[in-house]
């Protein structure tokens, strides 16, 4: 059955200025790294990038996935914090930073996740891997399926550490994608874990290594990670009134580099871009005509809350088109897709989000459906 595209157009709920002008951008700033990523958090957009998708090396932003899956362990009841686990012999030799963990003292799941988020210990994120998947290596495989789901199509992760392997690696935009959704499927343990500026266990305190923590007060979070071989990286997060920013920082020359590069990217972010709740989920956008049910129409919203983002100035020269797919045939079910809204800027696509039916609508009597059916001969 071919469908009928009907192409409605729809005028956005605000007031549109008709002399509103964009504001006069400049080009995003070029940082002295291998790559970075600028990703507002609300709407998902790409603000600013230089070589996003060149593959790096991770380094200990690998972390970063595991605490993602020692917190959805932890969700689904495989972990509870105060539970305790063995310390392995290969979690306690581990080169690099540790927390100190030691094999003849159990450490809890919680002062785990506390030296690997902030300590950044090797110890830590290899005995919560086995932990969670009995050996590093299974859990790698754990790894690599759930960056396939989050769509990082560019990583492949050998180790839960990011200790140096040519089959180690990722892209800054997969990266951003990754920090984001801790963000959003983890809100309570990102807030308690990442913003913490120090930690102590085995009676040796470490501070977290991001230093904006201390330099900019909308920073909450994220990770650092270092190898000769990956340079100075930093992924970081701050949040400025409702607009979060999501900045990855890979391949600095120093310490304090990673730190002034990814705090330039974030200020050039707040400061000309602006995120735009267009819609929140469950808003009625539009009206679609719907053939053989016992309602003749069926209301159109967004599944989630709908951004967008865009240069300061920009958001009220924005047009919107609602495309339905017909014909749209009862039963239609609460939250199936029942078309789509584009949204155009000077005659160029910026974004576009799927409509779903706002509730369900069931099928019509014989009759209802018999007259609707001679009359689609004629569409």
């Amino acid at each position: 059955m071919s469908y009928l595209i009907k192409a409605l157009a729809l005028a956005l709920s605000f007031t549109v200025a008709a002399e509103a002008m964009a504001a006069d951008i400049p080009p995003p700033p070029v940082l002295t790294v291998k790559s970075y990523i600028l990703r507002d958090f609300n709407s998902g957009n790409i603000i600013a990038e230089q070589q996003g998708t060149d593959r790096v090396e991770p380094a200990s932003l690998t972390k970063l996935m595991t605490a993602y899956l020692s917190f959805k362990a932890l969700k689904m009841g495989h972990l509870q914090l105060t539970q305790t686990l063995p310390v392995s012999v290969k979690a306690w030799k581990i080169e690099g930073s540790k927390m100190f963990v030691e094999p003849n003292k159990p450490v809890t799941v919680d002062e785990l996740l506390h030296g690997m988020i902030i300590q950044s210990g090797n110890d830590a994120s290899i005995t919560l891997a086995e932990g969670i998947a009995v050996t590093e290596d299974a859990f790698a495989d754990l790894m690599n399926k759930e960056a396939a789901r989050l769509g990082m199509k560019n990583t492949h992760y050998m180790n839960a550490t990011g200790l140096p392997n040519p089959q180690h690696y990722t892209t800054a935009y997969d990266l951003s994608l990754l920090a984001a959704a801790l963000i959003q499927d983890f809100p309570a343990e990102y807030k308690k874990f990442y913003s913490t500026k120090e930690y102590t266990y085995n009676n040796i305190t470490q501070p977290n290594r991001n230093r904006l923590l201390w330099l900019d007060p909308f920073v909450d979070g994220m990770k650092t990670g270092h190898t000769e071989s990956a340079g100075y990286c930093l992924i970081s997060s701050a949040k400025r009134g409702d607009t979060r920013l999501i900045s990855v920082v890979l391949g600095a020359p120093t310490d304090s580099a990673r730190a002034t590069e990814s705090q330039k990217l974030l200020n050039y972010g707040f400061q000309f871009y602006e995120s735009t709740l267009v819609y929140k989920r469950g808003t009625a956008i539009n009206t679609l005509k719907v053939w053989k049910g016992a309602e003749r129409t069926v209301g159109a919203t967004v599944p989630a809350d709908l951004y967008i983002t865009l240069p300061k100035g920009e958001y009220s020269q924005v047009k919107a088109q609602v495309t339905s797919k017909q014909p749209l045939l009862a039963p239609i079910a609460a939250g199936q897709e029942v078309g789509t809204i584009q949204f155009v800027l000077n005659d160029k696509k910026i974004a576009e989000a799927k409509l779903v039916a706002a509730k369900e609508v069931a099928v019509a009597g014989i009759f209802g459906r018999m007259f609707d059916s001679i009359k689609l001969w004629f569409e």
